[in-house]
């Protein structure tokens, strides 16, 4: 049974790792999406990250495939509360729907609720910047939402560091909720830019950490080691920019204590985030019931601080 996190300032209590979303109406249609929400859920996970956009990339897809699924699943197991949803929205969904202007914002909300079949979202991160709107706009728009009791917190995704606290400064002067959350790229291997750009903000105003990538979209399962390996899967092209001395020099590490804890590399990955003080609950994705339990299990891996610190040194930068 997971052990659940408090998900920053907020009353929200979930599960160490996030199911991603990203996979329903991608690589699993609804039957296989719906058992593997129910073997989550089996397995005392209680947190799902979609956003509406999900899986607009696939060839006749149009968005919104993965909310919907949720929804459909979620009101034939009728247990809303027993689940946290997170989804985003300012991702181009058509021409001119996209951004996080005011108007925006209320339509894609009841969009999302109507996917998800639901009339709450637990957390509602905005997916990208939207240059062209000012914080004010958004953060009023977002906190109208909190008002109505349609949104319970919000979040940011893609946001420079500046941008979130521009945004969480107005709120408080303003007596609005800010952003209790942020969605960053984190992983063993792409450290550095969190790192030096975020962790501080995150420390100062308490934000819960949910980092996409954590397997560095497969790299730390091991299963690419050569040129040659990137035919193994679909994202293999995004895999290419790790396969260098420092990536294999994290690859070996992984290796070495997976092999003393016998677990997996993935397993590892997995571990050494959730040792780390600043994160609430990483990202990741199965596409079968293997995958999920070896996901699920990882929670339990105790690491050493020897071992935290091996995997440090490997992937220092």
């Amino acid at each position: 049974m997971a052990h659940k996190r408090k998900l920053g300032l907020t009353a929200l209590e979930v599960s160490p790792i996030a199911f991603g979303g990203n996979v329903f109406g991608w690589t699993l249609d609804e039957t296989a999406s719906f058992q593997l929400l129910d073997a989550l859920i089996d397995g005392g996970y209680n947190f799902i990250d979609t956003a509406d956009v999900y899986s607009k990339w696939v060839p006749g897809n149009k968005g919104g495939e993965s909310e919907t699924i949720i929804g459909n699943w979620l009101s034939k197991r009728g247990k809303r509360d027993d689940v946290v949803i997170a989804t985003k929205l300012g991702a181009e969904m058509d021409k001119d729907k996209k951004g996080l202007k005011a108007a925006y914002v209320k339509e894609a909300v009841e969009a999302s609720l109507k996917r998800l079949k639901t009339d709450y979202i637990d957390l509602y991160q905005t997916h990208y910047d939207d240059e062209a709107a000012p914080v004010e706009e958004t953060m009023e728009a977002l906190n109208t939402l909190i008002e109505e009791g349609k949104v319970r917190y919000i979040g940011a995704s893609n946001f420079k560091a500046a941008r979130i606290a521009a945004s969480n400064e107005f709120a408080r002067k303003n007596n609005l909720q800010p952003y209790v959350s942020i969605q960053p790229l984190y992983n063993l291997y792409d450290r550095q830019t969190f790192e030096t750009e975020y962790l501080s903000l995150v420390q100062d105003q308490n934000l819960a950490v949910l980092n996409y990538y954590a397997l560095a979209s497969g790299f730390l399962t091991g299963k690419y080691r050569t040129e040659a390996d990137l035919s193994k899967s679909q994202r293999g092209e995004t895999v290419k920019q790790y396969l260098n001395e420092r990536g294999e020099r994290i690859l070996v590490a992984l290796e070495e204590i997976a092999a003393n804890k016998s677990a997996t590399k993935a397993q590892i990955a997995i571990a050494w985030l959730l040792h780390k003080p600043f994160i609430t609950a990483p990202i990741a994705s199965a596409t079968n019931e293997k995958q999920l339990h070896d996901l699920i299990t990882s929670a339990d891996i105790a690491l050493s601080s020897e071992e935290i610190k091996i995997l440090d040194n490997a992937s220092s930068y």
